[in-house]
């Protein structure tokens, strides 16, 4: 087991971790968590792009999965007290 958590992940569960972030930022109703979140990802992935050690590599993917879980459940609960209005950068320039 000591072997799989030293081994790199592959670009495409990099990837599909990375898509997976953005999903769940997208299920946020506040604006301001939803971009935090969003802004947040994109700024750890371009933080790590270098990373050419796979025990560092894998800690660093391994961290981003503990992140998706806690994002999955902010989501949710932020779901359950939604607010009523919509933030004003979520309003339409007519």
């Amino acid at each position: 087991m000591a072997a799989a958590a030293a081994a790199a992940p592959t670009r495409t569960e990099v990837l599909a971790l990375f898509r997976s972030l953005l999903r769940t930022a997208k299920q946020f109703s506040d604006y301001n968590i939803r971009e935090y979140t969003r802004r947040r990802a994109a700024d750890a992935f371009r933080e790590n792009r270098a990373l050419a050690d796979a025990p560092a590599a894998a800690a660093a993917f391994s961290e981003g999965k503990k992140q998706l879980e806690v994002a999955k459940r902010q989501a949710l609960v932020y779901s359950l007290y939604a607010p009523k209005a919509k933030s004003v950068m979520e309003l339409k320039v007519q």
